[in-house]
C-alpha cells in the first residue's frame, strides 16, 4: 500500500552513489522529491534519469534536492550513468540509492514485505511497482504521490508545476485551479472566511460562485 499524503516519510539509512545517507538528515531543512525505478539499464528510466540532470538546476531553485532509487547495487548506477551521458547529454548529478536489501522499496509501499533474494536476478517485471515519486516537504511529510507504469515516462514539468503550488499553498492560504501555472490567478482556500479574507485581500476578489474565490497569486 502506497504511502498516504500527509504520511511521514519513513527514515532509513542507505548506500548511494554519493555515499551513504541518513534520509532526513539529507533533507534537512529542504524539499525532497525520491524517485524510484524497477531496474537499471531500462530504456525509459535511462530517458528519465537524463531528464531529470539536466532540469536539476530548476529544482534548485525551488530548493529541492533529488535522490533517486533503484534495487540494483550503487556499482551498476555508476555503469548505468555512462549509459544515460552518452545516450542523453547528462549524466544524473544527484545520489542513487543502491536498494538491494529492498529495504527502501518495502517501507514505501512499492515491493511486499515478503520480498526477498538476489535484486540482479529480479527482471524490470519483477519490480514494475518500483515507479513512484514522492514529494516530501521540509516537515519530513510527503505531499504529492505519483505512480507511473513502466511504459509511460514521466513528465517532470508537471513535477515542477506540482512543487510550485505546493510551495505556494505551503506559504499562503489558497489553492490552485486546473492547469495552474506560476504567476496565474489563485483561489482562497475555503478554510478561509469571508471576514478573514477581507482583511489578507482587502482589495476583494472574483465571485463566480460563493465557493469560487479568485484572486491574484500572492507574492
Amino acid at each position: 500500500m502506497t504511502l498516504p499524503i500527509g504520511a511521514t516519510a519513513p527514515d532509513f539509512e542507505a548506500e548511494t552513489t554519493e555515499g551513504k545517507i541518513k534520509f532526513h538528515d539529507w533533507i534537512g531543512n529542504s524539499w525532497a522529491l525520491l524517485f524510484s525505478h524497477p531496474k537499471d539499464f531500462t530504456p525509459v528510466c535511462t530517458t528519465e534519469l537524463g531528464a531529470l540532470a539536466k532540469l536539476k538546476p530548476e529544482f534548485d531553485k525551488r530548493g529541492v534536492k533529488l535522490m533517486g532509487l533503484s534495487v540494483d547495487p550503487v556499482d551498476r548506477h555508476s555503469k548505468w550513468s555512462e549509459d544515460i551521458k552518452e545516450t542523453q547529454g547528462a549524466a544524473p548529478n544527484y545520489p542513487m540509492i543502491g536498494d538491494t536489501d529492498f529495504n527502501v522499496s518495502k517501507l514505501y509501499g512499492m515491493l511486499p514485505a515478503s520480498t526477498s533474494g538476489d535484486p540482479l536476478t529480479r527482471t524490470p517485471a519483477d519490480n514494475q511497482t518500483v515507479r513512484n515519486v514522492f514529494v516530501i516537504g521540509p516537515d519530513k511529510k510527503i505531499k504529492l504521490v505519483l505512480v507511473y507504469p513502466m511504459t509511460t515516462g514521466r513528465n517532470f514539468q508537471e513535477i515542477l508545476r506540482a512543487i510550485d503550488s505546493l510551495q505556494l499553498t505551503a506559504k499562503h492560504r489558497v489553492a490552485t485551479p486546473a492547469d495552474w501555472t506560476q504567476g496565474e490567478d489563485v483561489i482562497i482556500a475555503g478554510s478561509v472566511s469571508n471576514d478573514e479574507a477581507k482583511t489578507i485581500y482587502p482589495q476583494g476578489w472574483k465571485e463566480p460562485k460563493p465557493y469560487i474565490r479568485i484572486v491574484p497569486q500572492p507574492k
